[in-house]
């Protein structure tokens, strides 16, 4: 929820598809989107680092 709040980019927890720990991300769009996605991602894991 974090990353969806503060980030604006949508996971799915990995859970769900037998990968407990890790997050699942779908990259079905445009580079110029999955580039922003791992813009907001980075500083969101920035912010977590430095909390």
């Amino acid at each position: 929820m974090y990353f969806l709040n503060e980030c604006h980019v949508a996971m799915v927890p990995g859970e769900a598809f037998g990968a407990p720990g890790y997050i699942r991300l779908s990259y079905a769009t445009s580079e110029a989107n999955l580039k922003e996605a791992a813009r907001r991602i980075k500083i969101g894991v920035e912010k977590l680092l430095h909390h």
